[in-house]
């Protein structure tokens, strides 16, 4: 059988099992669990797969589960990536698959992902005398919170022998058929900082005698304004941004602490260094000022994903031949974060978009929106892609 023909039979299988891509993804979406708390999830996965009798390994790194397709002929191994936690939002849809948990929905389009990657690993799996090389399927846990959930996996030896990584994520702002890529820097490494200010609190009509922390947390988050601006080049992209600000008192007393949470976001490790240790700087010279003291925590998240010229080049060109497809260009660089970037630093790979926007333009939500969704058709689309990517892939 030649390689189209092949790709073609499978891109029709896909279209078959279309109904049960859905009927996946809205289970998920219906019983979503939250990052590091996926049990079921990763129980219905493994389920899913030893119903197929696909090997599997499970609870990799924690949540994760591996599942492993051979094909009968000798060749690369490559793995597909998909990655199945929620978030800790309250799903406002009007919809019948809406979240059934309160607080907790699938507002990152991970449970598509999931349904995604599974529908096609039993199209391969069915296909397996006809492919070569090995497959393996990663489905990871807890992507939306660090330190997530691909880092352990990979300590646990799910890329043990894999010489290429793709992974999709489904993208609601862009057109269903629309496929994005991007080489070198893609999305940032995502970082978080925590300020406590400790100073003296006392009588709203006596400000002389207090150390006033409302005061000194607007000036700092003012200063911080000019780390990115005044500390790091202009070449590299970076981000600091300040999310919350609380000192809660009575409308007539002048607060003694405050607590200030935020996250940075950059490219290049000389950047990260920089603002890591200027926010610090700040908060130094602004509390030294007004004789306050404050503690200072910086988490540092994922590293930014970089993807790698060939495998990006291959998938842009795999993309423009693949059935459902009708546009592939570069993507803008996103200053969001993914721990798909610690796959990127260990085997050559790439990560990219498929356009997910809801057919009705007037409920397109972003993504982390109480109302995000997205449009199912896109789900078969990144997988012909994907298996486009496994069946032409050759490792010279």
């Amino acid at each position: 059988m030649t390689l189209s023909t092949l790709q073609k039979r499978i891109n029709e299988r896909l279209d078959e099992q279309y109904e049960e891509m859905v009927e996946i993804r809205r289970h998920l979406h219906m019983n979503p669990e939250l990052s590091f708390q996926e049990v079921e999830t990763a129980a219905f996965i493994a389920n899913y797969y030893q119903s197929l009798h696909i090997p599997i390994r499970t609870h990799v790194g924690g949540h994760g589960v591996l599942a492993f397709i051979e094909g009968a002929a000798p060749g690369p191994a490559i793995a597909l990536r998909a990655d199945f936690d929620a978030l800790p939002i309250h799903d406002e849809k009007d919809v019948p698959y809406r979240s059934t948990k309160a607080g907790v929905m699938h507002a990152c389009g991970h449970d598509g992902h999931t349904a995604t990657l599974l529908v096609l690993a039993k199209i391969l799996h069915e296909h397996r005398d006809l492919l070569k090389g090995k497959i393996v399927l990663i489905h990871q846990h807890a992507e939306e919170y660090a330190p997530g959930g691909a880092k352990p996996m990979i300590e646990d030896g799910c890329l043990d022998g894999v010489d290429v990584i793709f992974g999709t994520h489904l993208w609601s702002s862009e057109p269903c058929g629309t496929v994005l890529y991007k080489n070198g820097n893609f999305m940032a490494a995502a970082d978080r900082f925590s300020i406590q200010i400790q100073g003296k609190g006392g009588h709203g009509a006596q400000p002389h005698l207090t150390k006033d922390a409302v005061l000194i947390g607007s000036q700092i988050v003012a200063n911080l304004q000019q780390v990115v601006s005044r500390k790091v080049n202009p070449i590299d992209s970076a981000v600091v941004s300040v999310g919350g600000f609380v000192a809660e008192n009575a409308f007539n007393v002048i607060a003694d602490s405050a607590v200030l949470t935020g996250t940075a976001r950059s490219f290049e490790e000389n950047a990260r260094q920089i603002i890591e240790h200027e926010i610090e700087q700040v908060i130094k010279g602004v509390c030294h000022m007004h004789d306050a003291s404050y503690t200072y925590e910086y988490v540092r998240g994922y590293p930014a994903v970089k993807n790698h010229p060939k495998p990006t080049e291959y998938i842009a060109e795999i993309a423009k031949q693949t059935e459902g497809v009708l546009e592939v260009k570069e993507a803008a660089t996103q200053m969001g974060g993914e721990d798909f970037a610690y796959y990127l630093q260990h085997v050559p790979g790439t990560f990219f978009y498929t356009g997910a926007m809801p057919e009705n333009s007037h409920e397109v939500y972003p993504h982390h929106h109480p109302k995000f969704d997205i449009n199912e058709k896109a789900m078969p689309i990144a997988a012909k892609v994907l298996a486009h990517a496994v069946l032409s892939y050759d490792e010279s």
